[in-house]
């Protein structure tokens, strides 16, 4: 009897003790993101979701044989960092071709063309690499003769870093039909000279000239830059991303890698606001999981302010005859207000792109007139970029629950010349993080790589610090408008996670939650600002799989 008994107990232990952990990370400081316990040393993972957290001496005791441990050595632990903006394809093309950005001046830009045009097959088109003339001492736009002399029989049109202008060589432009005689598409701008000929360069709508002609990608292709984007991503301790329109093809593509277990990346696809209803479509008849989903659409109300196409109120400081132009799917704005009704209707959740301070301010008008049309839900609307506001507009972004969706290291790189086009004054409320904090906005923060860099890290050191990436600035670039690294961190996580209503799931490392975490060589937390641009990722792990190592 005494036997029985025993037995009885061992076998109600034994059903009662957890199982082992899949992996456990021990001996780190970790910053959970989660109000409740903001700290913890320790945590474990089972089937690609947090299963504990805690103390070590708690999680050590989930270790089993095959348990993989995790030694933080008291790094720095974070939530997987969440990439509110991104177009990974573009990225992964830009990966492996030439990176204009680097030249030196003009005749550098040539050069470095000319190297890799000799790489590619006679007659491909070259399509990838993206340039900024403001690095150059002389910035002006480069022209299809800095082009024909080093591409051949290549037709080439090249992307400006921001995406919102490119610059051609003359086979490309003769191939698209462009002549002196082609006029103005709507929303777009065709660059000529003094003879009214076509210089190269392309703004806005007008890139679709070319566009229509050039050969679409092939699904090999696509596969290879998404499979490059991955690891730029994973380097960089990017778990999740929230991905806008790239190539046609990039929904199949990234489809295509899951179905194959090769997503090492948690994507959120965003397609284009004209396409809404495939959009819905695709809610409906694609598994959305934790790995794929689609979660919203994507508009567009202006260009950019590189390119000299950010709708403003006023004129540009060094351009008196330019405020900037409607994207063309914003003319009319009333059918734009009639595509993000349906979209809305159908329960999408819709972003528009919004740079100068008057397209924001119409796309918060045109938020509002939607609400009242559809009525009251949690639906999130959100403006990417969300870069030039007037001071009026600030605390509406909260009022109207609105998510300012913005890509820190902008601040930075624009810094160094965004006041020559917008004055003192304007400047003041541009790339405004503390005023939109203190207004209760929710703050989104991501990279919109590949025109800036993808990582979180440099992301946050832009906002803590808005150092400009010239060195000329270094009290900070409007230094009223930076915020504490803690607050930086949370745009990347929490906050990321609840732009794209994916809250529930990420964004914090809690009980149930995804199992996506990032070590890193510093503290960002306690790191001195002018040194938190040097700390890397050590580790990144997605679900439970460690996907890098340093």
């Amino acid at each position: 009897m005494i036997a029985l008994v025993a037995l009885a107990t061992a076998l109600t232990m034994t059903a009662a003790a957890p199982a082992p952990a899949e992996l456990v990370l021990l001996s780190a400081k970790i910053w959970t993101g989660d109000p409740a316990r903001p700290e913890a040393e320790a945590l474990a993972v089972r089937g690609g979701r947090i299963v504990a957290v805690g103390r070590d001496e708690e999680i050590a005791r989930l270790k089993g044989e095959k348990t993989v441990v995790l030694d933080g050595k008291w790094r720095r632990a974070v939530p997987g960092l969440i990439d509110s903006h991104t177009h990974m394809s573009m990225g992964g093309f830009n990966l492996l071709a030439v990176d204009l950005r680097r030249t030196k001046d003009e005749a550098d830009f040539t050069r470095a063309l000319a190297a890799f045009a000799r790489t590619q097959p006679p007659g491909r088109w070259l399509t990838d690499g993206a340039w900024d003339q403001e690095q150059w001492p002389v910035p002006r736009l480069p022209t299809r003769a800095l082009l024909d002399p080093a591409t051949g029989d290549r037709p080439t049109c090249l992307a400006r870093q921001d995406g919102h202008m490119m610059v051609c060589n003359t086979l490309a432009l003769k191939l698209a039909g462009v002549t002196l005689e082609t006029a103005d598409p709507p929303g777009g701008v065709i660059v000529k000279d003094e003879k009214s000929e076509p210089t190269g360069v392309l703004k806005d709508a007008a890139m679709e000239l070319v566009g229509r002609v050039r050969p679409a990608r092939t699904r090999q292709e696509l596969l290879g830059a998404l499979r490059a984007a991955m690891k730029e991503a994973a380097r960089f301790g990017v778990t999740s991303v929230q991905d806008l329109p790239g190539d046609p093809g990039d929904v199949a593509a990234w489809d295509e890698l899951r179905r194959g277990g090769e997503l090492t990346v948690r994507v959120d696809y965003r397609p284009s606001l004209s396409s809404w209803e495939k959009a819905k479509q695709l809610q409906t008849s694609m598994p959305n999981d934790e790995w794929l989903r689609v979660g919203g659409v994507k508009g567009y109300a202006d260009g950019s302010l590189g390119s000299g196409t950010a709708l403003m109120f006023e004129p540009f400081s060094d351009d008196p005859g330019n405020r900037g132009v409607y994207a063309a799917e914003a003319i009319p704005l009333s059918a734009m207000e009639e595509r993000v009704a349906a979209a809305d209707a159908a329960g999408l959740q819709v972003e528009i792109h919004a740079i100068g301070d008057r397209a924001n301010h119409e796309i918060l008008d045109l938020y509002e007139r939607v609400e009242r049309k559809n009525g009251p839900r949690d639906r999130r609307f959100r403006i990417e970029h969300a870069q030039h506001l007037r001071a009026d507009d600030v605390p509406r972004f909260a009022a109207l629950g609105v998510v300012a969706s913005m890509q820190p290291y902008h601040a930075v790189d624009d810094g160094r010349w965004a006041e020559k086009r917008l004055g003192r004054e304007r400047s003041k409320t541009t790339y405004a993080f503390r005023s939109l904090l203190d207004a209760r906005a929710t703050l989104a923060f991501g990279s919109d790589w590949d025109v800036a860099p993808i990582s979180p890290i440099l992301g946050i050191a832009a906002a803590v610090t808005r150092r400009t990436i010239d060195g000329k600035n270094p009290g900070g670039w409007v230094p009223e408008q930076k915020i504490a690294p803690e607050e930086a961190l949370r745009a990347y996580t929490v906050s990321a996670a609840y732009a794209g209503f994916e809250e529930k799931e990420r964004g914090s490392l809690e009980i149930g939650k995804l199992a996506d975490f990032v070590l890193l060589s510093g503290d960002v937390l306690a790191t001195r600002p002018e040194e938190l641009e040097r700390i890397q990722v050590d580790t990144t792990v997605v679900g439970g799989r460690i996907v890098y190592r340093r």
